[in-house]
């Protein structure tokens, strides 16, 4: 998110983290500061392959809570950023991709679970959460990939006892970075009922 007014009508709907994308390939890269940030949720910044000491200048500068690894990030890579709570995206498409995370088991404290898709994430596309049964790792992590304002039933009948969470992203938008208010809150409040 950029605009100072739509992060603040975001935090207002009781979300617990919000996500600022550091990737300047990205159509929501976050090329300034904007005028207003977060104080009641949880900032995430997320980068892909990007310099540690940048990873480090940018969480000190914009008082991150969270750093997201979207790219090829190794896991020696994430032990230099030990002592930030760190979040290790991995593109899913079949059971055979979750062996990827063994590596990072102990390194980062979640992952994300993205789709394989054209660009690195924000594609709004859905993978098959099914082959999340698979997953019998310690780390929890969180469902991401194409979920939209519709996948309110489906988000609450999902089940797998490592899931803490979801990412919204581009099926919200109006625009790159720029959150649908509305169907935020419709999707917030049907999730939480």
């Amino acid at each position: 998110m950029r605009e100072a007014e739509n992060i603040r009508e975001a935090e207002a709907l009781g979300i617990d983290w919000m996500g600022f994308i550091f990737w300047p390939q990205s159509s929501r890269y976050v090329a300034e500061r904007p005028s207003y940030l977060p104080t009641r949720c949880k900032r995430v910044g997320v980068f892909v392959d990007e310099q540690i000491e940048q990873v480090r200048q940018i969480a000190e500068d914009y008082a991150l809570d969270i750093i997201q690894l979207h790219g090829n990030e190794s896991p020696e890579y994430a032990r230099t950023l030990d002592g930030r709570t760190l979040i290790k995206a991995f593109n899913i498409a079949t059971a055979d991709d979750l062996a990827q995370t063994r590596p990072y088991e102990g390194i980062v404290d979640l992952f994300l679970f993205d789709t394989k898709g054209r660009t690195v994430g924000g594609n709004g596309e859905k993978f098959d959460w099914t082959v999340l049964e698979s997953y019998q790792g310690a780390t929890p992590f969180l469902l991401s990939g194409g979920i939209g304002p519709d996948d309110a039933e489906r988000i609450r009948a999902f089940r797998h006892p490592r899931c803490i969470g979801i990412d919204l992203n581009s099926r919200f938008e109006v625009s790159p970075a720029f959150k649908d208010i509305d169907r935020l809150r419709g999707f917030v409040k049907q999730i939480r009922s």
